[in-house]
Order: structure tokens, then C-alpha cells, then sequence
């Protein structure tokens, strides 16, 4: 497969949204961040969310406010930066009765789309803009002058010119400043969502506590099993972030490396991969997506009994003594 190649700034002009309005769809995370980088590069932005806390915030930072609808019709570019499950539901109420030939459909993650969540009509481009990070990090990485590596995709391109959109966009908000790569909006989310799932949620998260709690039921003292399986995973991520696997290696002791290679192996088996694989094919197949979707149609009920679980577990307790003495 030939390596993707990364866009700068110097592959992006900016200067195709003078005089256009970008709409951003949501006032959290991503809303408040993305839509503070696009003012500050001169673009001009509104921002579509219902009443509540996010449109005081969105005020109070001096943004025109509007309903989601009012916003829509207002908008050349629409940035839906709505909670995943939510955007179907919102798309056709408030966003599909007001799109009109001519306007720019965007997101930053492509569940929606990918999913059929949303399916944009003939005559609308349709983007992705993503940024590898969270909002905060999309903001302050702005405000200092660099900026977070980010992917675009191109749904569909109507006009001809959405990719150039999805870049100068990718531009005002500072990802080109580090550099994004093209990819498709399958790849980004099927990527996204394994990634999710695997390791740095479902994968990292158990398999901590997994340790946690065999050290401890062997007998170990839990502040010792914390420290040893969960408090230096920073570290090590760290360095990885840093310096990759290798280089890793060369900063950690023999015994450590020597671990890794013989012990690594029969942890994480044929089996274990396999088991990834499964994961892979019921997100490509839409599996995860269907049982989500049903899940948040309901109120998440078992969302919300997973949650109070997981903060029941004794690592929490313990991790929450533990760093209070380093503050």
C-alpha cells in the first residue's frame, strides 16, 4: 500500500472561504474549540445549538447564536460537531429540510455518514475534518502557533471544490500547521472506532485493570498493584508518543525489555488478534453501530449502569488516594 503523504499549509488556501458563513452544529469539545480557531483565521462563523448551557457559552464568547435550522439556512458550511448518536436525529429535523444545492456538509468524525445516518443530498458536498485530539488540545496547540496532525476525507463532492474546502478548513483551525493526511470517511471511522475499542478504551482500560486485580487477589498491596499496572502506563505512553517502540526499549531497563519479548507474546496471542479481527468485522458490517444506535435510542440505560460500575471498581478508590498525594 503506498504511504499516505501529508498536507501543509502550503497545499491549502484559505482564501476560498472569504465571504462564506461557517455554521458550527454544537458548542462542546470540538464546537467551542474549532469554532475560536476558525474566528481567529477570519472566518466567518456562527454557531446552530438548542437552548440550554451550550448556547450561554457560545454567547458569552461572543458568537451569534441561532437554532440549528436558523443556523442551517444562514450557513454556506455546515460543521456538525453534534454527539454521534444524536446527529441522525438532528440531521433530519432541523439540518435536511434547510440544505439547498450549493452548501457544504462537514464533520469531524464520519459515523454518521458511514452508517447512513446521514446521507447528503445531490448538489452538497460532503467532508470530514478531523482532528487527532481532543478539543482542549485543538485550542491551546492553535493559540501557541503549532497545531494537531488531522485527517480530511471528500464524501462527496458536488461542486468539484470540496476537497480544497476540507483543507482550508483543516487550515484555519491549524491541523496543515503540523499536517493532515486524505484518507476516506470508511477508513477514518472504521480506524477510529477499532482504535477506540482495542486498545486506548476497551483494550488499555481492561487489560489494567485485569492486572490490577490479579495482583491484588494474589495478595499484593493495592497501591502497589496501582502503581505498577496503571500509574506509569502515562509513562510508558509517553516515551512511545515520543520515541516509538524501538527507542522505548532503549530507556527501559533489560529486565523490563526482556519481559516484554516472553512474556508480551503470551498475553496478547493468535487468539487475542483473532478476537480483534471480530471486532474489526462488526464495525465494518455496522454491527456496533446498529446496537448503539439502539442503545442510545433507548436513553442508554445500560450506558449509564456500565459507568457506575466501572466507577465502583477498586482501582478508582485507590487511584484517587494515590494521586491526591501528588498534588
Amino acid at each position: 500500500m503506498k504511504p499516505l503523504q501529508f498536507l501543509r499549509d502550503s497545499d491549502a488556501d484559505v482564501s476560498i472561504l472569504n465571504g462564506k458563513t461557517v455554521a458550527i452544529l454544537g458548542y462542546g469539545n470540538q464546537g467551542r474549540a474549532q469554532a475560536q480557531n476558525l474566528r481567529d483565521s477570519g472566518v466567518h462563523t456562527i454557531i446552530g445549538v438548542r437552548s440550554g448551557k451550550s448556547a450561554v457559552s457560545a454567547a458569552q464568547d461572543g458568537f451569534e447564536t441561532l437554532s440549528v435550522s436558523d443556523a442551517v439556512k444562514r450557513a454556506d458550511i455546515i460543521h456538525i460537531l453534534l454527539p454521534d448518536e444524536r446527529q441522525g436525529e438532528i440531521y433530519q429535523a432541523d439540518i435536511e429540510p434547510f440544505i439547498t444545492p450549493g452548501k457544504t456538509l462537514c464533520v469531524s468524525h464520519g459515523f454518521a455518514f458511514v452508517f447512513g445516518e446521514i446521507v447528503a443530498p445531490e448538489g452538497v458536498d460532503a467532508i470530514m475534518v478531523s482532528p487527532k485530539g481532543p478539543g482542549t488540545d485543538v485550542r491551546s496547540r492553535y493559540l501557541a502557533g503549532s497545531g494537531l496532525a488531522g485527517l480530511i476525507a471528500v464524501k462527496q463532492d458536488a461542486s468539484g471544490n470540496a476537497r480544497s474546502t476540507a483543507l482550508a478548513l483543516a487550515c484555519a483551525n491549524g491541523f496543515t500547521r503540523a499536517g493532515v493526511l486524505e484518507v476516506t470517511m470508511e477508513q477514518e471511522t472504521h480506524g477510529d472506532l477499532f482504535g477506540e475499542q482495542n486498545v486506548l478504551c476497551g483494550g488499555l482500560v481492561d487489560l489494567a485493570r485485569c492486572a490490577y486485580e490479579v495482583l491484588t487477589e494474589e495478595g499484593y498491596p493495592p497501591e502497589v498493584a496501582y502503581f505498577e499496572c496503571y500509574h506509569e502506563v502515562k509513562l510508558l505512553a509517553d516515551l512511545m508518543h515520543t520515541r516509538g517502540i524501538a527507542k522505548t526499549n532503549e530507556a527501559i531497563s533489560n529486565t523490563a525489555e526482556w519481559g516484554e519479548y516472553v512474556n508480551g507474546p503470551l498475553i496478547i496471542d493468535a487468539a487475542t488478534k483473532e478476537r480483534m479481527r471480530e471486532s474489526l468485522r462488526r464495525i465494518r458490517n455496522g454491527s456496533f453501530a446498529k446496537d448503539w444506535l439502539e442503545e442510545a435510542g433507548k436513553g442508554t440505560p445500560n450506558l449509564f449502569a456500565k459507568r457506575k460500575h466501572c466507577a465502583e471498581h477498586p482501582i478508582e478508590e485507590v487511584g484517587a488516594r494515590i494521586r491526591k498525594l501528588f498534588e
